[in-house]
């Protein structure tokens, strides 16, 4: 997450729904990064980012 928000990532696709793509500590990553200064970033699951072909 730190490195991410370092090299101003828009969005972390991930799987790992107990640490990172946690609705309940989404907000709590962003709420840090504006605190320093940073952009939000967006976090979701890969499905959320794949666009379906049909």
């Amino acid at each position: 997450m730190a490195l991410a928000t370092i090299l101003a990532c828009r969005v972390i696709v991930s799987w790992n729904f107990r640490h990172i793509v946690h609705f309940q500590k989404i907000p709590l990553y962003n709420a840090v990064n504006r605190l320093m200064g940073y952009s939000e970033i967006g976090i979701h699951t890969p499905l959320e980012v794949i666009a379906d072909e049909d």
